[in-house]
């Protein structure tokens, strides 16, 4: 979906398909440890799936379907969150760039929840 705001294009599928690039790279980064690679494991199945389900929202068959779509988005994206969080501290080394993904994925879970409070106002 593309939207033209301020002579600027925005392309959020290619957005969510970077940030599950970012957290691939970011988990082939992480250290292999006993505490780690369940938390690498839960981050990146969460945080790719976010682009996964908005790739799907934008190919819905009904406003009911999208809306149910968005929502999942929103509750992956606050699970990636979680997960980064756990993430920064089993890894120290990559406590900086957890912290900026976890900052990126929490504007996502924002814009989230924006367009599910815009579907149920204009349902009304």
């Amino acid at each position: 979906m593309q939207q033209k705001q301020n002579n600027i294009n925005y392309d959020l599928e290619e957005k969510f398909e970077t940030l599950g690039e970012k957290i691939i790279i970011l988990a082939k980064r992480t250290a292999r440890n006993p505490v780690a690679l369940p938390l690498i494991s839960q981050l990146v199945r969460s945080g790719a799936s976010i682009g996964a389900n908005y790739m799907e929202a934008n190919g819905a068959s009904s406003r009911k379907d999208f809306k149910n779509k968005i929502h999942i988005c929103k509750k992956e994206a606050k699970e990636t969150m979680h997960w980064l969080r756990m993430l920064a501290i089993a890894d120290e080394n990559i406590k900086e760039e957890c912290r900026d993904l976890w900052q990126e994925v929490q504007g996502y879970a924002k814009m989230f929840s924006k367009i599910i409070s815009t579907i149920q106002n204009n349902k009304n």
